[in-house]
């Protein structure tokens, strides 16, 4: 039996992070996994995800080159030719797959680069410090460990009435990989994967209708940008059924029945498909973890602010424990668990200041407090917000949807929250997050010079008139 410092059991973004960051502090790390490098993230998940997008995006520019003064020409003959893009499903899915081996050949990689030992199979935890693998061939191995790190993440959770088949009620994994696009899709959830996916199959010529059982899709943001996005939505074509509860799904030949109970009624929708986005459950089945004593609170993994169980020398960190389920906490998670195994002072995470982010068209992303929370906080707060059709970039590129909206604390202008729906709205909340970590109120935005013409001039606007100081409309 081989004997290791630090072995971590899954490789997706919290497990591939923790084992570099191991190695990178001198531990002789090893990873056990059972499917491919990366986890759903990089596979099936964030990764391919937006490139499919990038495909719709691409699809809708080609769709709408008039509106930037273009047009196809025949070079024979002079005369301008009408795009009519077709979608190539099988190209489509070849360039997204093709992304995604790329990204886990760039795990494999990095794991030669640092020395980490792979171990592709099914890991258990026989006892404090052990390990039990079944490795592929079917044999059976154990590897010691001082540490032991589970990183198991998750996957799509199943709704009773309408248990996933991989044909007719897909997952997220079918709807990366369609053998064709279906000509009608119902999308049961609104959360980033539901919207994510709607967005793509309708951007590409399917009938979408997306349905939600709150009174709003992407119910957990701000009421504001559910609002923009839902209205996008629709004015691209798609039906957005919210206070709607999918009853039964009825499976035929030709394709599903779903019944759905709304304030109006019931409603009987006909798909092609139905594509089950309710959100994702915890991999904690045969972790060993009664071997050690360790009970599960509402199926996740308690530890502490350093990801500690009740068990020394076992940790758990991601999508297994009652933290948000985002690629990037998990990998922030990893790195504060092995620093503080390293010895090294370590900063518990600040779970108040996670970004959110969601790759539609137009885009959401969001830190912090919402309005209903911050007014539920009992905050005296003011909020500002800047429309994107005041925006001489996004006029310019044909991007006025959306809104950069601040919340601050009324006294003392300290951010509490940041909402922003629009064309790259992912990439600009970064530098809103990294302003409340550091303490910058509205005032310091004002204060802060913004390139011109940007996108993100709109939160300099939206903390403007948060000052009083409107003067970029």
């Amino acid at each position: 039996m081989e004997k290791f410092d630090i072995a971590v059991v899954g490789a997706g973004p919290g497990g591939y992070v923790a084992a570099i960051r191991a190695a990178q502090l001198g531990f002789k790390t090893v990873v056990v996994e059972r499917a491919e490098l990366g986890g759903v993230c990089l596979n099936w998940g964030c990764i391919p995800t937006k490139a499919l997008l990038k495909s719709a995006q691409v699809y809708n520019y080609l769709s709408h080159l008039a509106d930037y003064g273009l047009a196809l020409c025949d070079t024979s003959s002079g005369e301008n030719v009408k795009v009519v893009p077709v979608p190539q499903t099988e190209k489509i899915v070849e360039r997204e797959r093709n992304v995604a081996a790329a990204m886990s050949r760039g795990i494999e990689y990095l794991f030669r680069k640092n020395g980490i030992t792979l171990v592709k199979g099914n890991a258990r935890v026989k006892a404090r410090g052990l390990l039990e693998v079944v490795v592929q061939s079917g044999d059976n191995m154990e590897i010691g460990a001082s540490h032991i790190i589970l990183a198991t993440g998750s996957r799509a959770a199943s709704l009773p009435f309408a248990p996933i088949d991989g044909e007719r009620i897909i997952s997220y994994r079918e709807a990366l990989v369609p053998e064709k696009l279906p000509e009608s899709l119902v999308v049961i959830g609104s959360g980033a994967i539901g919207c994510e996916m709607a967005f793509f199959y309708n951007s590409m010529g399917t009938k979408v209708t997306l349905i939600e059982y709150l009174d709003r899709i992407l119910p957990l943001e701000d009421a504001d940008v559910s609002a923009q996005l839902s209205r996008s939505f629709r004015k691209a074509g798609m039906k957005v059924l919210v206070s709607a509860a999918v009853t039964q799904v009825e499976k035929s030949a030709q394709g599903c029945r779903v019944r759905v109970r709304t304030g109006k009624g019931e409603e009987v929708i006909e798909a092609e498909q139905v594509l089950s986005a309710v959100g994702v459950v915890p991999n904690t089945e045969n972790l060993g973890l009664e071997n050690l004593g360790i009970e599960l609170v509402k199926g996740k993994v308690p530890v502490d602010e350093y990801y500690r169980t009740k068990v020394e020398g076992i940790y758990a960190i991601g999508d297994i424990i009652a933290t948000p389920a985002l690629a990037h906490v998990a990998s922030a998670e990893a790195v504060a668990a092995v620093e503080k195994i390293a010895g090294l002072e370590v900063e518990p995470l600040d779970y108040s200041n996670v970004p959110g982010a969601v790759y539609t068209s137009p885009e959401a992303a969001s830190v912090g407090l919402t309005e209903q929370q911050a007014k539920e906080a009992g905050f005296d707060y003011k909020v500002g917000k800047f429309p994107f059709t005041a925006s001489g970039k996004a006029t310019a590129s044909g991007e006025r949807d959306g809104f950069v909206k601040l919340i601050s604390d009324a006294a003392s202008g300290k951010l509490l929250g940041a909402h922003l729906v629009g064309a790259n709205v992912t990439e600009m909340i970064s530098g809103i997050v990294l302003a409340r970590k550091l303490g910058a109120g509205v005032r310091d935005i004002v204060k802060t010079i913004y390139p011109h013409p940007t996108m993100s001039e709109a939160i300099m606007g939206a903390a403007e008139v948060i000052c009083g100081e409107c003067i970029h409309l």
